[in-house]
């Protein structure tokens, strides 16, 4: 029999391909070898490499945070008013800091150009005939309020705008005056007083307030209450007058928080004394407080915006931040000293604080100027401007620019100021924080408010906290469920119905964790508060019925076991787990009704346990449910790839199903089983849907059950898209997912490292 040309018998009888077939065939295995071998590992690089990246660009957008704030001059000028013969009262520069003006003590304005010096216009303040000025105050710098004190003891309230137009194509700026009180002086207090010596004004909530002090300790304030009727446009002015308890000794400065709530009052000798003005009508003194260290002035003292901290300076140089926190005994607000910044090398003489931020600078008697923060207690800047001391300063609304007067009176220095982000110091992201209005330091995150004069608290760690939370209750779920379903369906379990068990409960993973988190929030934490004892009698009554039916199974004659094969046990107990459920809903109210008077949600507000809707609870049996298949496919792969070998060989040396389970089975799997919870914690710590849906959201820091949490991952998701972009709160969530990444990053490779350790340590099994 002929055989084909491109074969050779064998004397074996077989065939093989020729040599030019073999060759061919060899290259071509070769190069599937190599496009396998090249690409897993240029698939694997490109992870590598991508995980890099997105580290990368992450570290990118965190990084401006780090840059250290500097201030440095950026011009001086001459000043055009250095041969008037009139001493600077304030300085201010508008919204784009490119309109400067300078308020003299004879009432004149001057509107200048803040890069030149170049004079605008010149705006003069009435001052009534036969009179001058003998006092001058301010507002907050946001409101651009002013109050003029003329020497017949008569005020006048003035507020300065900077309107714009474009009528020439060309963004134009300038300056108008308006009378929030009207164009005529007012009188406070009676017609004695010639004169105050100190006055302030103040825009609050109910209307204005404006109050002066004499030499003579005397107190009198005056509240226009405003009220605009909807229909016809026009306000309607109410003015009532008060008179404050004398202090019997020189007043230096009055300041009016804008709540109109407290007065405070310095006097001479550097002590404070607190007024409570709610009752306007009885006004009280409550407290009088030092200020200063004895033997120490207080020579300057400035609201920051908000005006619910008052910065102090003192002859020492020394600068102190103080805000009222509430008294628990007498639950009356009282000041108090909450910090202390770095201290100057002379006297301070000018406070200036920012427009929309807890920042302020700081000029002193040696001509150095510093820029602090309130809020994370930092000193981000100190730097000598002028020869001599400081005797007025102004900060710009877009802190990047102020303007500095020296006691020379004769140059004007411009500073550049690059500070975007003060707020991010390492106490202030990871410390804990004294905000205004706390009774003690605290975390916190709030990242926004209603409030213009709001104080951002970017704290990471009640959401790193809230993560962790989210994570450990799913974890306290999913872990015993899917470690001990896979270690049942891999090795007991019959395979006919494994066949059909672990497709099913890998299926359960293609399920959005949208639609998880929407029916744990929407039916899930509505049911489980309605029907609290159900979470006593299932703990309890599942794992007690379930092994009280396998004890009495076991007990049962063998001839009555043989009619359900092995590997099948596992059907038996269904019934046993639906009638464990239907007693354990079917109780609920009667368990209420005899064990907590008939609401245990209310049992919990009267022991003092707080409780949520949405809360850790139903985030843990969610997620739990979400984490359940990831842990247990892998798991069980794990345990079912055990080789048989082993298992058999256990077997025959007289080791029961259960001691094989226990003694070769798990220490064979465990890297495996490892692997499968550590994935699944990471997939807990990532998880955002479920979490921002069924959580409640609020950034506590607790580990209580049930009380909600805030994760990073469901911060991001709710914050990022409403943020602007570049500014502070934009870049600390940057750095949230960055903390994330890092995070999960030396969990897996702690989690890698524990796998290997077990995989070489039980690798001789």
């Amino acid at each position: 029999m002929s055989t084909p040309a491109t074969e050779q018998p064998l004397s074996s009888g077989s065939l093989l391909p020729d040599t030019e077939r073999r060759l061919k065939l060899r290259k071509v295995r070769a190069l599937r070898d190599g496009l396998s071998l090249y690409g897993v590992g240029g698939g694997g690089i490109g992870v590598i490499i991508a995980l890099g990246l997105i580290f990368v660009y992450l570290f990118y957008e965190t990084f401006p945070m780090l840059k250290p704030a500097s201030v440095a001059l950026d011009t001086q000028f001459e000043v055009p008013w250095a041969d008037d013969g009139q001493n600077t009262l304030h300085l201010t520069l508008d919204r784009f800091e490119t309109i400067g003006a300078r308020f003299a003590d004879s009432g004149e304005i001057t509107v200048f150009a803040a890069g030149t010096g170049a004079v605008r216009e010149r705006i003069q303040v009435p001052v009534p005939e036969g009179t001058e000025i003998t006092a001058f105050g301010r507002g907050e710098n946001r409101r651009s309020l002013f109050v003029y004190g003329f020497s017949d003891g008569s005020v006048l309230p003035i507020s300065v705008e900077y309107p714009q137009s474009f009528a020439t194509g060309v963004r134009e700026i300038s300056v108008e005056l308006s009378y929030p009180l009207g164009e005529a002086p007012i009188r406070l207090g009676d017609d004695e007083i010639s004169e105050f010596s100190a006055l302030t004004v103040i825009q609050g909530r109910t209307g204005f307030i404006v109050a002066g002090g004499t030499e003579a300790g005397e107190l009198d304030m005056a509240l226009f209450a405003t009220r605009t009727n909807l229909m016809t446009g026009q306000t309607q002015v109410t003015r009532s007058d008060y008179r404050l308890p004398s202090l019997g000794r020189p007043i230096r400065q009055i300041l009016v928080n804008e709540t109109l709530r407290n007065v405070f009052v310095i006097d001479e000798r550097g002590r404070l004394f607190n007024f409570d003005i709610v009752d306007r009508n009885n006004p009280s003194l409550i407290e009088e407080v030092r200020l200063v260290d004895d033997g120490v002035e207080v020579t300057a003292a400035e609201f920051l915006v908000g005006s619910r901290s008052l910065i102090v300076g003192g002859s020492d140089g020394s600068v102190r931040q103080w805000f009222l926190v509430r008294d628990e005994e007498t639950n009356t607000p009282r000041i108090t000293m909450i910090r202390s910044f770095r201290q100057h090398p002379a006297a301070i003489t000018f406070i200036d604080p920012e427009y929309i931020r807890k920042g302020f600078l700081v000029g002193d008697a040696s001509g150095t100027v510093g820029l602090h923060y309130a809020t994370s207690n930092v000193t981000l800047a100190m730097k000598p401007v002028v020869e001599g001391a400081i005797t007025r300063l102004a900060i710009g609304p877009n802190n990047s620019r102020a303007l500095i007067e020296g006691e020379d009176a004769t140059r004007l220095q411009v500073l550049k100021i690059d500070n975007p982000h003060p707020q991010t110091s390492l106490s202030g992201l990871w410390g804990r924080v004294w905000y205004e209005g706390r009774s003690e330091p605290e975390f916190i995150w709030q990242s926004s408010s209603a409030d213009d004069a709001f104080e951002a608290k970017f704290s990471i760690v009640p959401l790193s906290v809230g993560t962790l939370k989210a994570a450990l209750f799913a974890m306290l779920l999913a872990t015993p469920l899917a470690i001990m379903g896979a270690i049942y369906t891999a090795y007991f379990m019959s395979p006919r119905i494994r066949r059909v068990v672990k497709p099913s409960i890998e299926l359960m993973e293609a399920l959005p964790t949208v639609i998880l988190g929407f029916l744990a929030g929407i039916w899930l934490a509505p049911y489980v508060e309605n029907n609290l004892p159900i979470l006593i009698t299932g703990a309890i009554l599942f794992p007690s019925l379930i092994l009280a039916a396998a004890f009495g199974w076991s007990r049962l004659p063998a001839e009555v076991r043989r009619f359900v094969p092995d590997g099948w046990e596992a059907a038996l107990l269904v019934p046993v787990v639906l009638f464990t459920g239907w007693i354990v809903v079917t109780s609920s109210p009667w368990i209420e009704v005899w064990f907590f008077d008939g609401s245990m949600r209310q049992w919990f507000s009267d022991v003092g346990i707080p409780y949520d809707q949405r809360n850790a609870l139903i985030v843990g049996m969610a997620m739990g449910f979400a984490v359940i298949p990831t842990i247990f496919s892998i798991a069980e792969d794990a345990v079912f790839n055990v080789p048989k070998h082993l298992t058999m060989g256990s077997l025959a040396l007289g080791a029961t199903p259960w001691q094989t389970v226990m003694g070769v089975v798990l220490l064979t799997a465990s890297p495996g089983i490892f692997s499968a919870i550590m994935i699944g914690f990471g997939r807990a710590v990532g998880e955002t849907m479920i979490v921002l849906m069924a959580s409640g959201n609020s950034p506590v820091l607790n580990f209580n059950l049930f009380e909600g949490m805030r994760t990073l991952a469901a911060n991001i998701a709710v914050e990022l898209p409403e943020t602007d972009v570049g500014s502070t709160h934009f870049r600390v969530l940057f750095l949230s997912a960055l903390v994330l990444l890092v995070f999960t990053f030396l969990l897996n490779t702690a989690a890698e490292i524990v796998r290997q350790r077990l995989r070489k340590r039980y690798a001789s099994l």
